[in-house]
């Protein structure tokens, strides 16, 4: 979420941990301070666990490329707006499809230890579609959940197209809220030369402010990323599984399994991230003190759970679209389309679809 050089973040994260110079780029030295990780003798090979990492990205990149392209695709396909959760599902999948996107280009680097050989403009423009596209993918999911509790306990017979209305206005505000979110780190990232020669993708904050730039946008990331729209997911879910009247119908106990899930899920993939970048911000601010220990182990926590996190991008097309038989119907029918008119498949299909009940929790609207 933050911008990430996937191979130097410890770079400039441990304020008793740096050494200042004079910036590359004509940045001057008096208004930017850069920072480089003093030696330690690592105990883990670097390279090998880079290199590794290399292989998870490529393979979240196919699925996560294959899945929402497929889910945007069907989406844009079929006649989708029966559905209350739509736009929201359309715009999650756009939002994931676009973090994939960038990952060749964090490899390329990942693979060269951080070496950046694209230049300062698309250091920025890859981060910002990366940034603005992962905060905009947790900000969907959070109004999913706040938009699916309303419609089902008290939006029922409310207008639809009034409701059609409010939810592009919150997709454009969520965009809106991502991008600004986005925003402070992607204003001071620069092209800045390391020791050997290499040249890195990095923020270059002020000198004489640079210790609260760091500590006020990691805690940005973790307040926007984590702390605000987890209790949000959650609290509206459990809400809305406890609408759900109880019932022996095992379609009403499946409903509350896959509310339970989307909590499980956005905890287990977010929280190990979090928590790290929060363990940064405690050694920024000395709370933790410094060792080649720490350095370690933050350096390989860091990688891990923001690779780790990342899975979300593969997850979420499953627990949001395939995983609905509605779906699963209209993803048939539009690869078959044509046969299925031909030959009355579309009936079959029809006489298949899910009843009326199923999964109306985790696409609102009817009640329960």
């Amino acid at each position: 979420m933050s911008s990430i050089d996937f191979a130097e973040i410890l770079d400039y994260l441990n304020g008793l941990n740096f050494s200042g110079r004079e910036g590359g780029n004509g940045s001057n030295s008096s208004e930017f301070y850069f920072f480089e990780t003093m030696v330690c003798n690592s105990g883990i090979s670097r390279n090998v666990l880079l290199h590794s990492l290399a292989f998870f990205y490529i393979f979240i990149f196919v699925v996560g490329l294959a899945a929402n392209s497929v889910v945007v695709w069907v989406n844009l396909r079929t006649q989708r707006s029966r559905y209350e959760t739509h736009l929201y599902v359309l715009n999650l999948a756009v939002a994931d499809l676009c973090v994939v996107a960038t990952l060749p280009i964090w490899v390329a680097s990942l693979v060269q230890n951080g070496h950046w050989p694209l230049g300062e403009a698309m250091c920025k423009l890859t981060h910002l579609v990366f940034s603005v596209n992962l905060f905009g993918s947790i900000f969907f999911l959070t109004c999913m959940s706040i938009d699916r509790y309303v419609s089902v306990v008290f939006l029922r017979d409310s207008d639809g197209r009034w409701r059609k209305a409010t939810r592009r206005l919150v997709c454009l505000l969520v965009w809106l809220l991502a991008l600004a979110a986005s925003s402070p780190d992607l204003y001071f990232l620069t092209t800045a030369p390391g020791p050997s020669g290499e040249t890195f993708c990095r923020p270059a904050y002020p000198q004489g402010t640079f210790r609260e730039w760091m500590v006020g946008i990691q805690l940005s990331f973790v307040i926007l990323g984590f702390a605000i729209p987890f209790p949000i997911i959650a609290i509206f879910y459990i809400l809305l599984a406890s609408a759900i009247t109880s019932s022996s119908d095992p379609e009403r106990r499946l409903i509350r399994k896959v509310i339970l899930t989307y909590i499980v899920v956005f905890l287990v993939c977010w929280l190990p991230y979090h928590a790290v970048l929060l363990t940064d911000v405690l050694a920024i601010l000395e709370v933790l003190p410094f060792s080649c220990e720490l350095e370690d182990f933050l350096y390989v926590a860091d990688h891990f759970t923001q690779c780790f996190s990342l899975l979300h991008c593969c997850v979420n097309p499953i627990i949001y679209n395939f995983i609905n038989r509605n779906y699963r119907y209209d993803l048939m029918k539009a690869f078959i389309f044509k046969y299925s008119t031909r030959t009355g498949l579309a009936r079959l299909m029809d006489a298949s679809r899910g009843s009326e009940t199923e999964y109306t929790a985790v696409e609102g609207g009817t009640p329960l």
